[in-house]
């Protein structure tokens, strides 16, 4: 599973006509200070795409294919606008003979200077992934002030063309656009389309903590596999794979792992008839249409995208799922998941337990599984170390890239400079 290509291309061709009309305006005119103004351009266009992204509507979905993979382009256009704003004020973008300068474009200047150090440090916020989640959250939200700085900027400097241009025109409207996606995203909960829900049953499963919520009226239509953001009493939502397949009372489970302080306090902060409201859902992490025979893995609370498939299985494909875990005891949900395999003949559980049989190989599991890799389609959901290494061990073995399908651990992520680090440091000592 990967960004789809028809995102990519729209994301490029938005960024890239601007380009259309430069040549035109670089007639007698400072080429250096012009091509300043389009990494400007750049930058307002890119970060308006990430707002567009941050407002999680179905369209952004299907477009991208899954939510997870349109917030890795959101913070890939994130860091590349920061890049191109750092080299907007570098390179000199004045021009002469552009008109005398106003209070109102000397104030539109001073946003711009605001605008790029506010953007910077809220970029380093968001690449270094050890700052807590909620202050990156809150931080994160001034992200949409800080590009309605930027457009103000935009709109109000002197430069080579004018707003009514074709030029001003297009850039004008992914402005307004990206106000309107910042705003959509400060409206209450109550006014996006979320669901309003009440906790029914706590009960904790192995190192998990499941929490199970009844729809106060309208209920939320989801597939099995997919995640949704929870929020409960009014506070900061956070998103959870939905580990129940759809109920007809319209009840949905989360099975939530403690990885993190709000996680850690929610047994102790839920309670039955704690209020909540649910966005979504989201995710394409369903079963495969054309496939003879399936394994899924998954490594420690990612067996909750797999616990919804194996209850809503219906069919005679064969299904080995193997569940990766420390011990027994810290698997969520065993004894369900041991019943549904007995219930459905054409479902294996396998436990392995890395205590006693350490971590688990591509090899391990298909000598474990029998699959025929040419056949097979693997569908994995877990940390992206464990995914890594089974994505190189199932290549050797035979299974192309089309055929492993993983769902991404977490929508925040950094740039990778721990494993970037471990790499280095492997060097240097050999």
């Amino acid at each position: 599973m990967s960004l789809k290509p028809i995102g990519l291309v729209l994301c490029a061709a938005a960024l890239a006509t601007p380009l259309v009309w430069f040549p035109t305006l670089a007639t007698g005119r400072d080429s250096i200070a012009l091509f300043s103004q389009y990494l400007g351009i750049w930058a307002l266009i890119a970060m308006a795409l990430a707002q567009i992204i941050s407002t999680r509507l179905r369209p952004v979905e299907m477009l991208f294919g899954g939510l997870d993979r349109a917030y890795f382009l959101h913070k890939w256009l994130g860091i590349s606008a920061m890049v191109m704003i750092l080299l907007h004020d570098t390179i000199d973008a004045e021009m002469r003979g552009l008109g005398k300068e106003t209070l109102l474009v000397e104030f539109s200047e001073t946003l711009g200077e605001i605008s790029l150090y506010g953007l910077l440090i809220l970029v380093v916020i968001t690449v270094v992934t050890f700052i807590p989640y909620h202050l990156w959250r809150w931080t994160h939200k001034l992200m949409g002030a800080f590009f309605v700085a930027g457009a103000f900027h935009y709109l109000f400097i002197l430069k080579p063309f004018a707003n009514g241009d074709p030029l001003g025109l297009y850039t004008g409207a992914f402005c307004i656009i990206g106000t309107l996606a910042f705003a959509y995203r400060l409206l209450p909960s109550g006014m996006r389309p979320t669901k309003a829900y009440t906790v029914s049953n706590l009960e904790q499963t192995g190192s998990a903590f499941a929490v199970t919520m009844t729809p106060e009226g309208g209920k939320m239509r989801h597939r099995a596999g997919q995640f949704a953001f929870v929020s409960f009493n009014g506070g900061e939502p956070h998103p959870f794979t939905l580990s129940s397949a759809p109920r007809a009372d319209g009840s949905v489970r989360m099975s939530i792992a403690d990885l993190g302080d709000f996680t850690h306090a929610l047994p102790r902060k839920l309670t039955k008839g704690t209020k909540a409201r649910i966005e979504g859902p989201y995710g394409l992490f369903e079963r495969p249409r054309k496939a003879k025979r399936e394994v899924w893995i998954a490594g420690g609370i990612g067996i909750t995208p797999f616990l919804a498939l194996a209850e809503d299985k219906t069919d005679d494909l064969p299904v080995d799922l193997v569940y990766c875990v420390r011990d027994a005891g810290s698997a969520a949900h065993l004894d369900a998941l041991r019943q549904l395999s007995a219930e459905r003949p054409n479902l294996t559980l396998h436990l392995h337990e890395s205590r006693s049989a350490g971590r688990i190989t591509a090899d391990a599991i298909q000598t474990l599984t029998g699959a025929d890799m040419g056949q097979t389609v693997v569908s994995f959901c877990g940390p992206e170390q464990m995914r890594e290494a089974l994505r190189k061990g199932f290549a050797k073995l035979g299974l192309s890239p089309r055929r492993f399908r993983y769902e991404e651990f977490g929508i925040r992520t950094g740039l990778g400079l721990k494993a970037l680090a471990r790499h280095l440091l492997k060097r240097l000592n050999t």
